[in-house]
């Protein structure tokens, strides 16, 4: 028997003060295997430990809101019986040490969270951060990355459908991989993971328990060290076929009246997901470690439970229905075995060789874990910490197409079409849309459709946590109401740094509160998601703390699919409309965002002045109108504002069109830089053909039709035509579109 020294407890993650809270708990010193399960159920990415806290705080609930965050994955109600099932999870630290293992497994958990809920997945979205291109290691971290991704997702048969891919030096040392996924299900087949029924048999299917990903949980609870290599084995390694065929068998199984409670074995492998599933039903737990299948010889008690080998699951069923159970998973070729049985002890205890090797009360490892509240700064002094201040001298141009071009030539700005292409988004045969402000999936053999947005701008969050928190809501919310969706609901990945720096703290707390206030104001609630902390490294030419990146993963619906907008331009003549809350009351130039701009980060090489405050009663106002004037079939192309502002925008909507448009030069009082580029929110590019001009005139002039939605106004800046776009032809946009990944590849 293994002594408990310091050493092995500091090895475990565990601090003195928490290791005093272990002994308090079991009322003795525990066991190596007992001590590996506080590890890993104590761990950062498994007890929110630092963020529990602040969580609470977030908006819910909502009428259509089925399941909120505590469950695998958020349900929310999408009408005519069905449900949409979906989250978004963090791979990030595997990622930067074993790119391809990494993001495929990442994608392969996010799938299992979805499907364990008796939901068939339909769509896989993805938000990347990669640091500087010139990095010696980010080309190949961006090839495995993405080939990962593609390999998992394009294998098991669910369509990658959009998402997006940012660098910045922030994230050198310390790359950030979301996954998300949607799934479809019956809304009265949905299912929950509290173990219930003193007797009930415990069941493990899926693949065999390897010595893969031993230690992943803790490992994603902490920094990197120098020895960030050394730590490969913790990465988990993933089999997308396996993966298809317990998808099938459990969906199978889900079809019958057998399943009593399901988890998925993900981070903590079957620590998390007994626990979680014995502490939900208010139960306890009995496994016997001898009748675990494991594929590598002499597997001890604590490496099973602390394994993250993939493609597994654990489901409670009701007795006497093994037989037909292990039947399905047998047709499949997966594995099956009764592992053990529920109790009413709510006690966890392993057997191992007829000796009891773990007995471990259930209360002190889930719902009596450590919650910290952590120092953290006022927004006061955290301004002041992160010296943002505004522009002293804000610069203008004389070229706006020649910097547009300078601006689509960039890696935040260039094409995506390297990465899209390497993935699968038509299998399944319903994505009706990809690569526009939302991609759109439609409700199989139905009209509706599901849209789907990740959004965040890290350099506002760094700037001010609070806009920045708001602005990231508000853009998912801006882009699902772009294709003609209403927003329903949002999963999140909130990725950070050092929790135990009071900066770092603040800019979570502060980026909640803002998010929390957006989900509130727009009714658009949060459903489920995930927390990434300690993402910063001191690895070998890593850069430290990332930015502070809460990913956001915003779902709607269309009722009528037919009826969705895309952003390519579509004619000749159509009149070019910007949208925008200055146009209501007098245009306020100083409104118009330079600081924090991309334009002013590409063109100028400054980053400086202040994020672009959220008005979010325009945001409501401006999603209300644009969603009814789509409805009435009265748009012939709608584009959300966001990087790059009003210039990008107008080129993305030419690109995708291979038309050019005559515009206006500018407006007055606002400078040629803040006319085209700069970043103020709530903007929207709608363009509408000469026959619809008068039936959009007048429902213009009608507003929303809620009347807590802000008024936002319409002014006309041009009309589709030509081959040009500020004196540039579209041809030349297109080449410098295509040029940063085409170079970078092929150097």
């Amino acid at each position: 028997m293994t002594d408990i020294t310091p050493e092995i407890v500091e090895q475990h993650g565990l601090s003195p003060e928490e290791y005093e809270r272990v002994l308090s708990g079991l009322g003795r010193e525990p066991n190596l295997v007992e001590l590996g399960i506080f590890s890993v159920m104590w761990s950062e990415h498994c007890s929110y430990k630092s963020s529990r806290l602040h969580l609470k705080k977030l908006p819910t609930e909502a009428d259509w809101v089925i399941c909120g965050p505590g469950e695998n994955a958020g349900v929310i109600d999408i009408g005519d019986g069905q449900a949409a099932i979906f989250k978004m999870e963090s791979h990030n630290h595997p990622s930067y040490i074993e790119p391809y293992q990494g993001a495929a497994t990442g994608v392969g958990g996010i799938l299992r969270d979805v499907f364990t809920m008796g939901a068939r997945p339909v769509a896989n979205m993805n938000a990347l951060r990669f640091g500087r291109p010139d990095h010696p290691k980010m080309k190949h971290l961006v090839q495995g990355v993405v080939a990962g991704i593609g390999g998992y997702g394009n294998c098991v048969g669910v369509p990658t459908v959009g998402g997006e891919t940012n660098f910045h030096p922030a994230y050198d040392g310390n790359i950030l991989v979301n996954a998300m996924t949607v799934g479809i299900a019956d809304s009265d087949k949905i299912f929950y993971s509290a173990a219930t029924g003193v007797g009930n048999p415990i069941v493990y299917v899926g693949s065999k328990t390897g010595r893969d990903g031993i230690h992943g949980a803790t490992m994603a609870s902490a920094d990197f060290e120098e020895d960030a290599e050394a730590k490969r084995p913790t990465v988990q390694v993933g089999d997308p076929f396996t993966e298809k065929l317990l998808i099938e068998a459990c969906l199978e199984l889900m079809a019958t009246d057998a399943i009593v409670a399901i988890q998925d074995m993900g981070a903590a492998g079957l620590t998390s997901s007994s626990v979680e599933m014995a502490t939900n039903g208010k139960a306890g737990i009995r496994l016997d470690m001898n009748k675990v299948p494991c594929r590598e010889e002499g597997m001890t008690p604590y490496e099973m439970m602390l394994s993250e080998s993939q493609e597994r699951m654990l489901m409670v069923l009701k007795p006497g229905k093994e037989a037909m159970a292990a039947a399905i998973f047998e047709k499949w070729e997966l594995d099956f075995a009764v592992i053990g049985e529920v109790t009413d002890t709510q006690h966890m205890v392993l057997e191992w060789n007829g000796e009891v090797v773990c007995d471990i009360p259930l209360g002190p490892l889930a719902a009596d874990a450590p919650e910290y509240d952590r120092p953290y700064l006022s927004k006061e002094e955290y301004a002041e910490w992160a010296q943002i201040a505004p522009m002293q001298d804000v610069p203008d141009t004389n070229d706006p197409g020649a910097d547009l071009l300078k601006m689509l030539a960039s890696p935040n700005l260039s094409s995506r079409s390297w990465i899209a292409e390497q993935y699968d988004s038509q299998v399944m045969a319903d994505t009706i849309q990809t690569g526009g402000d939302a991609s759109v999936v439609r409700v199989h053999g139905t009209e509706k459709a599901i849209a789907i947005s990740t959004d965040c701008t890290p350099r506002y969050v760094f700037a001010d946590p609070y806009e920045g928190g708001k602005q990231a809501i508000a853009e998912a919310y801006r882009n699902l109401c772009s294709v003609g969706a209403r927003p329903l609901a949002v999963t999140n990945c909130l990725n950070f740094a050092n929790p135990q720096r009071p900066e770092i703290m603040s800019q979570f707390v502060h980026a909640l509160e803002g998010m929390g206030d957006a989900c509130r104001t727009l009714d658009f609630p949060i459903v489920s998601g995930n927390v990434s902390l300690y993402n910063e490294s001191k690895a070998t030419g890593g850069g430290s703390a990332i930015l502070p990146t809460p990913a956001i993963g915003g779902v709607g619906i269309l009722e009528d699919a037919s009826k969705m907008a895309t952003s390519a331009f579509k004619s000749e003549g159509d009149a070019i409309y910007l949208l925008a809350p200055e146009f209501w009351a007098k245009p306020d130039p100083t409104r118009s965002h330079l600081g924090k701009s991309m334009w002013l980060d590409v063109v100028k090489g400054r980053d400086e002045g202040r994020a672009p405050p959220v008005n979010l009663a325009a945001e409501y106002g401006a999603g209300q109108i644009v969603r009814k004037l789509i409805g009435a079939g009265l748009l012939s192309a709608v584009h959300d504002l966001s990087d790059g502002g009003l210039a990008v925008a107008l080129a993305e909507m030419a690109l995708a069109g291979d038309l050019g448009a005559d515009l206006v030069d500018g407006y007055e009082g606002y400078t040629a830089a803040q006319w085209w580029f700069g970043e103020d929110q709530a903007r929207y590019v709608l363009t509408v053909s000469p026959e619809n001009a008068d039936a959009f005139n007048r429902m213009v002039a009608e507003g929303p039709d809620i009347p807590e939605a802000e008024m936002v106004g319409f002014h006309r800046i041009g009309t589709v035509g030509g081959d040009r776009l500020l004196s540039v032809s579209v041809a030349d946009l297109r080449a410098a579109h295509l040029s940063f990944f085409a170079k970078w590849m092929e150097a």
